[in-house]
């Protein structure tokens, strides 16, 4: 049961401190309102623009009703912290293309028990200072439109590419909740939006994944195709991957908004195993020993062994015809995997044509 006779503001006001301490750039505090981002989710379900991602249509109205996900919820702090190494050299990665592009916050620690572990922290500070009281915390781990909660709590807007924009910090930063049962004061939700009439991340698109501005057809996506599709990518939009082989920045790294983005105090994110300068064939010839060891405690863990070679067989399809790129994708055609035998001979084939 939650403590009565507390001073809410103040608690409101201790919170968004403690969140500071615990590394996060800003905390923000919203109702439970987010109608309209229920329609326009219901209008991309409709629109079969999730493919496989069956999870986004799974728990009808608890992702648009907290309330519903976790009874007794009356507010949801959102808090938002930088990912973005210091300068990885973004750009230069994608113009080598016998280099592998890892998104960039993937290219540490995985986010989700050190984001995790920190809200617990925060939810731990308010326990000792008002007593016992109702909450769940989430990363990225439960049915939450958790882009809509951060607008509504003024942590920045809903830009053009689909992704939370902060005038101040850009777009490289990790979203978190903490649902509770406290009648906190809320603060005023980010109606403006500030993308005026740029449409830069809606052009470079290297897969034209944009139906319009704010509407993204996954299925077009390099990150859904290199991290969530279980299945072969296809044909048509292999080429147009590049050396892209965990996730896509072009949509960030061209918003101008990003002038203004941080590199991450966090240890944890900062690049591990050369992953922020490593060559697609190196990578490739990676064991599933070695893949395991060098991705323990990782994002790329999501892909899995067999779908982190398909990914990098495309790009070595798409790399120049070097005989380190041949050798690596001659030494994998007899892979167990039909998958990856599949996209290693797609990759050949494209090299043949080169010739």
């Amino acid at each position: 049961m939650t403590a009565i006779h507390v001073d809410l503001p103040s608690l409101a006001s201790s919170i968004k401190d403690w969140g500071r301490e615990l590394g996060f750039q800003q905390v923000g505090i919203a109702g439970l309102e987010l109608g309209e981002h229920e329609k326009h989710l219901q209008r991309w379900l409709d629109a079969g623009y999730h493919g496989e991602m069956d999870y986004m249509a799974a728990h009808g109205s608890k992702r648009s009703h907290p309330e519903e996900l976790v009874p007794g919820t009356l507010r949801v702090i959102s808090l938002r912290m930088d990912y973005l190494p210091g300068d990885t050299e973004m750009a230069h990665r994608l113009a080598e293309p016998e280099k592998a592009y890892v998104s960039r916050y993937a290219l540490g620690r995985d986010y989700h028990k050190l984001i995790r572990k920190r809200v617990q922290q925060l939810a731990d500070r308010v326990q000792q200072a008002i007593g016992p009281f109702g909450f769940r915390a989430f990363v990225d781990s439960a049915p939450v439109l958790e882009k809509a909660i951060a607008e509504q709590a003024g942590l920045g807007w809903i830009g053009k590419n689909t992704l939370v924009l902060n005038r101040k910090a850009g777009s490289f930063f990790f979203l978190a909740e903490l649902f509770v049962d406290l009648p906190l004061p809320v603060d005023a939700p980010h109606t403006t939006e500030h993308c005026g009439s740029c449409t830069a991340c809606l052009d470079i698109c290297p897969t034209a994944a944009f139906v319009g501005p704010y509407v993204l057809d996954a299925r077009r996506c390099i990150s859904y195709l290199t991290i969530e599709l279980k299945t072969a990518i296809p044909v048509e939009l292999r080429p147009l991957i590049g050396n892209r082989v965990f996730g896509c920045d072009d949509c960030q790294i061209v918003c101008p908004w990003n002038r203004f983005a941080r590199p991450t105090e966090q240890g944890d994110f900062q690049p591990r195993h050369n992953l922020d300068n490593a060559g697609l064939a190196q990578l490739f010839l990676w064991d599933e020993t070695t893949f395991l060891a060098n991705t323990e405690g990782s994002p790329l863990r999501r892909a899995g062994y067999e779908r982190w070679l398909r990914n990098l067989a495309v790009g070595l399809g798409n790399a120049p015809s070097t005989i380190s790129v041949l050798e690596a994708l001659n030494a994998r055609r007899e892979h167990p995997s039909e998958l990856v035998r599949e996209h290693v001979e797609w990759a050949l084939a494209e090299h043949r044509k080169r010739q």
